[in-house]
This record gives C-alpha cells, structure tokens and sequence, in this order.
C-alpha cells in the first residue's frame, strides 16, 4: 500500500508497531522541518560526498541490497488466513501487531516525493544535486530504521549513520507548526500523552472500548478530516502533527499489541481532530475526539462549530 502525507495517520500506525518506527518519524519529522542551510547540511553528510566514483558505486549496491533486505518485514498483505474453527478477531490482532500495512519503499517515495517534492518550501532554494543528497540521507535512515529488526546491525548503523551526524551537529528534527486555535491543545494533548502511567494508559484503552462500543463512523470523520487538510493546504500540517504523535503515543508507553486494540486510531483521531476542528462539522469532531478520556486534559476539547 502506497503511504502519502495525506494519509499520515495510517504510516502513523505502521511506525508504533514497529521496533524502531520512533527513529522512522524522526527522519521524515527532519525532512519537514528542514531548511536551504538544513538541507545543504544534510547534502553534505552523504556518505558519497567528495568520493571517488569506485566508492560511490560500491555504496549504491550496498544501498540497493540493504533495501532488498528490507522487504522481509512482514506486511499484512502477505497474512496467512486463520485455520477453521480460529477466533478470527484474535488472529487479526495478532496479525495487526507484527505486520505492516506499507513497506519500506513505500516510506521512501513518501519521503522523497512528499516530504521533499514541489510544495516542500526549501526545496526550491537549493540545488537538484543537495536536495537528491539530502533526499538520500533521510531516505536511507527512514529505509534503516524501518527494517531494523530484520537488517544486520552494521548495514543499518550504515543507513542511519549519516542522518544522525547530521542532527548531532545541529540539523532540526521538528517542525515549527502554526495551528493558530489547535496549536495549544494539541500541545496540551501531547504533552499528556507523553507523561501517562498506567492508570492513564487503562482510561485510554477503556475510552478506546467504549467508543467502539458506539460504533460511530471513525473513518469516515477521518476522512472528511484529511481531505479538508488537503483542499486548505495543510496536509503537510496535519502530517507533521501526526508524527509527532508517534513520538508522543510511544513515549506514552503503548505498545504494539495496544496500538492495534485501537489506541493508535484513538490517539490519531485526536490529532486530526483537533488540527482540522474548524473545518469540521459537529458531527465528525465529535466521533474523532470521542476516544480522548475527559481526564486526560483540561476541559472537554474545542467546541464543535
């Protein structure tokens, strides 16, 4: 399944079941947030730069490879259908949990041609050659930190080596976003996700279960939500607020198995929510900011318009 910034909250879910989804959203994060200077210094961190062509030729294969390896993270594409007499919803879970609805080329192309194409303001400002350089640092430690767990350790310290020289010696990696109304709520929210313990995380899981319980019609509001980030131009806004919610709902300590009991899609509902709230109807706001537990912020959201 192709990703695109439109769809983050579904790369979004993908990226807190995974081992190192975190480090994922740190690089397409940086690659938002980034510059004409950010971009040149990533340029100049590629481990080709000022090589000679022996060398550069010898890095495409190992970057060709590396990618070949990343196929084997398991998709649920590729699920096995549950044995006669099997409680199927279980074996969905369990499926939910360890595999992925995109891959690892998927993540890339979102990268570079979402991330880093035409409407990315900086782009513009620097030359083809920086922005395919810049394009290739983030790419390989988006595609590293992706298939971790199937990459032998050295291959992927390769991938991701260079972005994290990169941050260490001052490249941002978050956005600054203007919501206008949303951005102190949506602060708010984050901020109390990352500071939940458990008894936090069991009034989540319980909103979760009573707001399935209310059947309400969450992909459709998502929906109406992401194609109203898209006709005002902020689907790279609405993007970044997701990914940082990746950071957040894993700083949060969810795990897989509760992201696929319906955490993330709360969490994300929240999100979308929230940043999109004065383009939504009553209706639609309401079902994405139902999963939020009243206690988990103060006062009760924005009001429905």
């Amino acid at each position: 399944m192709p990703y695109s910034l439109v769809s983050a909250a579904t790369l979004g879910f993908d990226l807190v079941r995974l081992p190192a989804g975190r480090a994922v959203a740190d690089a397409l994060l940086t690659g938002l947030a980034a510059d004409a200077p950010a971009l040149e210094h990533l340029a100049a961190v590629h481990p080709a730069a000022g090589r000679d062509r022996e060398l550069r030729a010898t890095l495409a294969v190992r970057s060709r490879k590396a990618r070949e390896l990343a196929a084997a993270v398991p998709q649920l594409r590729d699920a096995v259908q549950p044995p006669p007499g099997a409680d199927r919803a279980a074996v969905l879970v369990a499926q939910l949990e360890r595999s992925t609805i995109g891959d690892a080329a998927a993540v890339e192309r979102v990268l570079r041609d979402d991330v880093l194409g035409p409407e990315h303001p900086a782009v513009a400002q620097v030359g083809e050659d920086v922005r395919d350089a810049a394009a290739d640092v983030l790419a390989d430690a988006a595609v590293g930190a992706w298939a971790a767990a199937v990459l032998p350790p050295l291959v992927a310290r390769q991938l991701t080596g260079p972005l994290a020289v990169a941050v260490a010696t001052g490249v941002p990696t978050t956005p600054e976003l203007d919501l206008g109304p949303a951005t102190g709520e949506l602060s708010e929210l984050l901020t109390g996700l990352r500071t939940l313990d458990d008894a936090g995380r069991a009034r989540w899981m319980a909103a979760v279960d009573a707001s399935r319980a209310a059947r309400r019609p969450w992909a459709t509001a998502m929906h109406e939500a992401s194609w109203g980030a898209h006709v005002s131009g902020r689907t790279r806004t609405l993007a970044a607020a997701q990914l940082l919610a990746v950071r957040a709902f894993l700083d949060a300590g969810f795990g897989a198995p509760a992201a696929a009991a319906g955490a993330w899609n709360a969490v994300a509902g929240c999100v979308q929510g929230l940043v999109m709230a004065d383009l939504l109807g009553s209706d639609a706001l309401a079902v994405l900011c139902s999963p939020r537990p009243s206690g988990s912020h103060r006062g009760q959201g924005p009001s429905p318009r």
